[in-house]
């Protein structure tokens, strides 16, 4: 048990990925290992607006256009994204409910789509919708989609299919190869944790033990193996403090806890930005409430629709809201306790703003359709 930490050694390492040399897109998405993806562009998709702070001159859909020449998946850990190749091996195989053995075999409908896709190769939702019919059925939002697309989304979750590309943000499926190995659930689950404290760090251990609850349909041992976190830290390759009572967890080969300055720079971050996801953490170590209202009714909104968290240095301060008019960029923030008195504070968000213009702007050779 690491004593004596402080919430500024939190705040810093909390965002010490922001402070890093930007790298490549292949290098990035290795070392951030997860990146949470939702549809919602404003003015951007949540990929896209983690990934420009961590990856040299990138543009808004640069991860779409370059999926298929990158090392990547898309799929669920506790929440949708993409993620490196590497990963895929210990989230299968996912358990069924519906089944006594757990094992899912797929049947009617899905075992006829996987056919088709097994055939024709790399296969568009509309294709299948011509082939087996428009069918509704409702999809995991409470809406509607075509019952061939949520077999597509079925065969996808337990591995049978995966994403091989996609066209105007809709997922091309294709068949998954063959797992190259089978490793034992008792490792699967000890991976699956060192993995989310890694993405998190440091993660409260109230946090990492609700996600895990969330990967118990990936590997069921974490309903019965309540104790991996325990063994990962005696075994050392955890490493556990607490801060004013609440017990953090990070990778014993992660934190660096000497002190060193953070950069004088404003960054703005998206809602689920690894430094931003755990509203908990959030608000412990900032000591204010975060909340994400694109799904709160308008009257209701305090930050906005989609309000995103201000960071100046090691400081989340305030938040912004970025909206395109006439293809500007439009952008009003807002401060938890007053505009910082800072000389330079001005010139950093002004060149934060600048950045944000450039990653929404279109590439040469592959546009952007953001603003």
């Amino acid at each position: 048990m690491v004593t004596g930490l402080t919430l500024a050694q939190l705040r810093r390492h909390a965002t010490h990925v922001t402070a890093r040399v930007p790298r490549t897109l292949a290098q990035a998405i290795a070392q951030i290992e997860f990146i949470q993806s939702d549809p919602i562009r404003s003015p951007a998709r949540a990929q896209d607006l983690i990934l420009r702070h961590r990856v040299a001159d990138y543009r808004a859909g640069d991860l779409e256009r370059r999926y298929s020449s990158l090392a990547v998946e898309e799929d669920f850990l506790y929440a949708y994204g993409f993620m490196p190749h590497r990963i895929r091996k210990f989230l299968y195989p996912r358990f069924d409910r519906t089944r006594r053995d757990g094992r899912f075999v797929p049947t009617g409908l899905a075992a006829d789509v996987l056919a088709f896709v097994s055939e024709r190769g790399p296969t568009h939702p509309a294709v299948l919708a011509n082939q087996f019919g428009r069918k509704r059925a409702i999809n995991g939002w409470g809406g509607f989609s075509t019952a061939s697309t949520r077999v597509l989304q079925q065969l996808h979750y337990h591995g049978l299919l995966r994403v091989q590309r996609r066209e105007r943000g809709v997922r091309v499926y294709e068949v998954a190869p063959a797992a190259e190995e089978s490793i034992d659930p008792a490792r699967r689950l000890r991976e699956l944790v060192l993995l989310v404290t890694r993405v998190l760090a440091p993660v409260p251990e109230a946090t990492l033990r609700a996600v895990l609850a969330r990967v118990a349909h990936i590997a069921p041992h974490a309903r019965i193996r309540i104790g991996a976190i325990e063994e990962l830290l005696a075994a050392g390759r955890l490493e556990a403090g607490v801060v004013d009572g609440v017990k953090y967890l990070w990778p014993a080969d992660r934190l660096d806890w000497r002190q060193t300055d953070a950069p004088r720079e404003v960054r703005f971050l998206a809602p689920f930005d690894p430094i931003v996801w755990d509203r908990r953490r959030f608000e412990q170590i900032w000591g204010w409430a975060y909340r994400f209202e694109a799904y709160v009714p308008e009257r209701n909104r305090r930050l906005g629709y989609y309000a995103m968290p201000l960071l100046w240095m090691d400081r989340a301060i305030g938040w912004v809201n970025c909206t395109g008019t006439d293809g500007r960029l439009q952008v009003r923030a807002g401060f938890v306790a007053g505009k910082p008195k800072e000389r330079d504070f001005r010139q950093a968000f002004d060149h934060e703003v600048a950045r944000m213009e450039r990653f929404l702007s279109p590439r040469p050779g592959g546009g952007s359709d953001c603003l």
